[in-house]
């Protein structure tokens, strides 16, 4: 039988557009596993540049996500998808893959589903709730990948923002003196992550596992290293949580409910600290730590 592999985020800028470049360093195991080749799905503004490079051939499939009739296209035939698009779209790729008759899933989510505050985490809950009954009366074989923070590129929507605060601030505003754990982790390793559990269908088959970093590390401590390699000194001032959620309660209230940093303020001083121990075993995962991750991010932003 000539299985079919398909990629939806393969055009992505974090770790889909790199688990590509992954691929092409094992093409020849990608080959012999899908001698069926490759289907990445992409939008009309998609850069396939990564694509179009690769030692691998890419059957680019151009659509929408959302549009169920695209996705029929895209995954008739196919034995495998790895979706690393988003959790929100998770529910219509399980749906349609099981209309399609294929036989395993691999879903990156996110560890925001362990979240205690309601807007965060019950959303992502319910999507899993869905997923793993769906997937089960199916007999499609699930694996779900839950990454922590984001990092390693200036494309990464979070560390970037800190970046950009210690190379511009003065003085950085923080809350609890930003002395909370976090554990983000580099889009390399992600991307690194999604070929090793391609690889190990059977010690990851229906099981979820955690995507962190190297080791935990203080947001205090984040920004005083970015602030090392940028050349700068990181200056403090912080507010006290019991102040800072008031505030985003008071302009809650004056923006008439437009203005909602309620939940954000709650989360930034949510511990978000989760081992990777069941990825090691399982298939190998080894991340590397903040330090070392954050050198050649804080490289493209000096050339700017």
């Amino acid at each position: 039988m000539n299985k079919v592999l398909a990629i939806t985020g393969a055009t992505g800028k974090k770790s889909g557009g790199y688990f590509t470049q992954v691929l092409s360093e094992h093409a020849d195991q990608i080959s012999s596993m899908f001698p069926g080749g490759i289907r990445a799905t992409i939008r009309a503004s998609s850069d396939t540049s990564l694509l179009d490079k690769s030692s691998i051939h890419f059957q680019k499939c151009m659509g929408i996500l959302e549009d169920s009739n695209f996705l029929k296209t895209v995954f008739s035939g196919v034995d495998t998808i790895v979706h690393i698009a988003g959790i929100q779209l998770s529910m219509t790729i399980v749906e349609t893959a099981i209309s399609c008759g294929v036989r395993r899933l691999i879903l990156v989510h996110t560890t925001g589903i362990y979240s205690k505050y309601k807007q965060a985490g019950e959303g992502y809950r319910k999507i899993e709730d869905y997923i793993y009954k769906a997937c089960k009366d199916a007999g499609i074989i699930l694996t779900i990948l839950r990454p922590t923070m984001i990092y390693g590129n200036l494309h990464d929507n979070n560390v970037v923002q800190f970046i950009q605060m210690v190379d511009k601030f003065p003085l950085m505003p923080v809350v609890n003196g930003a002395r909370y754990d976090l554990q983000p982790v580099h889009y390399s390793d992600l991307s690194k992550a999604y070929y090793q559990v391609l690889m190990h269908e059977e010690t990851t088959a229906n099981k979820d596992f955690i995507l962190s970093g190297g080791s935990p590390i203080t947001l205090r401590d984040m920004l005083t290293t970015i602030g090392k390699q940028l050349g700068k000194r990181v200056r403090f001032v912080s507010c006290p949580y019991p102040i800072a959620y008031v505030g985003a309660i008071v302009l809650y209230g004056v923006s008439l409910t437009k203005i909602d940093y309620r939940e954000k303020v709650q989360r930034l001083c949510e511990p978000r600290v989760f081992s990777y121990q069941e990825a090691k075993e399982a298939f190998g995962y080894s991340p590397i730590v903040f330090e070392e991750g954050i050198t050649n991010e804080i490289k493209d932003y000096k050339r700017g």
